[in-house]
């Protein structure tokens, strides 16, 4: 194969743009899920992170008290309270405003392979993926 400079010239440029995009997009902030609840955003190394920040409503509706990691497999996990657990770790670039790693979904408990993109300025979703299958929500940024 020949290498030719005007597509190898269109190659470093389109490749710079890509990587631009990657370096322009910053999910970092606060959250706002469906429920009105919120997460907080935050670079992580490389990467990014995520806890809860607040739930709506900010009580157990079964316990009139503050929520907790109930569903968590780890029982020494399920008292502890639901606003500050983690729920988005080592989320690493994997293309332009998208990142890859793991969640925390608290709902059922459960660890996930999982995105995070960047749709727009004011809004992400963030997928989890269990046998090849992909699920999540769309978030949008909280008022500041």
């Amino acid at each position: 194969m020949r290498f030719n400079l005007k597509s190898g010239a269109l190659a470093l440029v389109l490749f710079a743009l890509t990587g631009a995009d990657m370096a322009r997009a910053d999910p970092s902030g606060v959250w706002l899920d469906k429920d009105g609840g919120t997460i907080q955003v935050r670079p992580c190394g490389a990467g990014y992170c995520a806890t809860i920040s607040s739930v709506k409503p900010a009580l157990d509706p079964g316990t009139g008290k503050p929520w907790t990691d109930k569903h968590n497999p780890d029982a020494r996990k399920r008292s502890r309270a639901l606003v500050g657990v983690p729920v988005l770790f080592s989320m690493k670039p994997s293309g332009p405003g998208k990142w890859s790693g793991r969640l925390y979904d608290s709902d059922s408990g459960q660890m996930y392979d999982g995105h995070l993109v960047e749709v727009d300025d004011s809004t992400i979703r963030i997928e989890g993926c269990a046998l090849g299958v992909c699920g999540g929500e769309k978030l949008t940024r909280a008022p500041r």
